[in-house]
């Protein structure tokens, strides 16, 4: 099974979650797909066995071919090439590799070559297998990096995914070909308003949800509410709690120092595998 874990907002504690979940069950594999700050690892100080760079192909510019005629820099959506007088320039982090540029070319002046945007990790702590994804600083493309991570995915193994935040392209690439997504969000306006995004587009790319509060007892009943209007299943709630919130703090898993919190989360799979069978 493939589940997801997502947040409309960031700061939810959905890293949490994916985290305390993989270390509750067994035969996992933990994938961490916020490539822009993944941060799983720092929860499982997970031995890493080895790195593979990722690239995107860019456009190359045969400058001996090319007569300037700019029919490439209209063609590109992005604003990734920009013709001068005597030179054609190639902004990397504004191209989308879509070829684009160079099916239009009239001289055949363009070709590609690789340009590193990141890396994918992998490495163990204990059983689990953690995957992870890092964008290199100044790249804007995280949609690449986060396919890498999925090419990792075992098919023998429960797959969590750790989603990075919001409902936008990483978002939609993360959970795209999952059997469930868990949405975290915590009991406050920001967290409705940005639950009801996420649910939206979960809506669109058709995947079941479902949803667990954090720092549970803080804010209103307005979450729950929503919840209970739009049918959607309420798996867990985690209290707003001193223990949890030091523990957290100091990079452990709340499930390893509370163990009733791992039948908590071996018990939300179970309704995960439930709802998926409806």
């Amino acid at each position: 099974m493939i589940v997801t874990v997502a947040s409309g907002k960031g700061g939810t504690g959905k890293t949490s979650v994916a985290v305390n979940m993989a270390l509750s069950l067994e035969n996992v594999q933990l994938l961490d797909c916020d490539v822009e700050e993944p941060n799983a690892y720092l929860f499982l100080d997970a031995d890493l066995q080895h790195t593979e760079p990722v690239y995107t192909s860019i456009p190359l510019v045969d400058q001996q071919k090319c007569v300037y005629c700019g029919e490439c820099s209209r063609a590109c959506q992005f604003n990734a090439l920009f013709v001068a007088p005597q030179k054609l320039l190639v902004f990397p982090e504004l191209c989308h590799s879509c070829g684009g540029c160079a099916m239009v070319c009239p001289q055949a002046a363009i070709s590609w070559e690789k340009h590193r945007i990141g890396a994918v990790k992998v490495g163990f702590a204990d059983d689990l297998q953690l995957v992870y994804g890092e964008l290199e600083v100044g790249k804007p493309l995280a949609v690449p990096i986060i396919k890498a991570v999925k090419n990792k995915m075992v098919a023998s193994k429960n797959v969590i995914l750790d989603s990075p935040p919001g409902a936008s392209c990483p978002f939609v690439e993360t959970v795209r070909g999952s059997d469930f997504c868990v949405l975290v969000t915590e009991p406050t306006p920001f967290g409705l308003h940005d639950l009801k995004i996420a649910v939206q587009a979960l809506e669109k790319l058709k995947v079941p949800l479902g949803v667990v509060v954090n720092r549970a007892g803080i804010g209103d009943r307005q979450v729950y509410d929503y919840c209970q209007t739009q049918n959607i299943p309420l798996l867990l709630e985690i209290p707003y709690q001193r223990r949890i919130a030091e523990l957290y703090s100091k990079g452990i898993p709340f499930s390893t120092e509370m163990p009733e919190w791992r039948e908590k989360f071996q018990t939300l799979f179970s309704k995960i595998e439930e709802l998926t069978k409806k």
